[in-house]
């Protein structure tokens, strides 16, 4: 791999190529931002809804050779086109060396890839769709899950328990800890205490913090401690 240790390092924005109209230009977080740089084996990206946190996490996968809708590189299906136009102006930053497997999830479109997966692997028919969500995506990951890969997810988190979480959260931590790279966009406040890991705010300026600064973690918190108070202030009628 590169000097980093990584297989993306960074991020390039070519806004020269997007259109003045575009509607990209208006998520504060990426626009006018021409690079943003990569420093750990796990980074999440975080931040409210509509930060443009998915936006560029496809666009990355684009850019790379990923079908938009997830699943390996040598996917090519396509069941609705609701991609942007920034993957076709992103350009990555890669290491020297290539993973040995790269995998991009999608949580929205889980159901059409999981079909696509029995449709290519004869082997691998009944595997997903005869789980539950959660358990199907599991599933899917200690399929694909290698040392050494490369791994690009989109709210991972939205099917599985909290202690389905935590074991997710082993996973990766597993993984990465033997060269594999992932980039994930998550709200889960599980997910975001993984040690060591990298975290990108989208909320506002795209900026790096740390696990007690993210909403996440903040409302979490503020719940579990101040129940009642919080309860109370927000259903109260007036």
């Amino acid at each position: 791999m590169g000097l980093t240790g990584l297989f993306i390092d960074g991020i390039m924005i070519d806004w020269e190529g997007i259109s003045p109209s575009s509607y990209l230009r208006d998520i504060e977080a990426i626009s006018g931002m021409e690079s943003i740089p990569l420093k750990a084996p796990v980074t999440f990206f975080v931040g409210e809804n509509g930060t443009g946190k998915s936006t560029l996490l496809e666009a990355m996968a684009v850019s790379w050779g990923f079908n938009p809708e997830g699943g390996t590189v040598n996917y090519n299906f396509s069941t609705y086109d609701s991609h942007s136009e920034l993957g076709e102006h992103v350009t990555l930053s890669r290491g020297a060396s290539r993973p040995s497997r790269a995998y991009f999830y999608r949580a929205e479109s889980f159901y059409n890839v999981a079909t696509m997966e029995e449709e290519y692997r004869a082997d691998r028919s009944g595997l997903y769709h005869h789980r539950s969500h959660g358990e199907g995506f599991l599933k899917l990951m200690d399929d694909e899950l290698r040392e050494g890969g490369l791994y690009l997810m989109d709210e991972p988190e939205s099917a599985l328990s909290p202690q389905r979480q935590l074991s997710l959260l082993a996973d990766i931590h597993f993984t990465a800890s033997r060269g594999a790279q992932f980039i994930i966009v998550t709200h889960s406040p599980i997910l975001l205490g993984l040690p060591g890991a990298d975290i990108i705010s989208f909320d506002g300026p795209l900026k790096h913090v740390d696990y007690e600064d993210t909403e996440s973690y903040r409302v979490t918190s503020l719940f579990m401690k101040d129940r009642e108070r919080l309860l109370h202030s927000l259903l109260r009628d007036d």
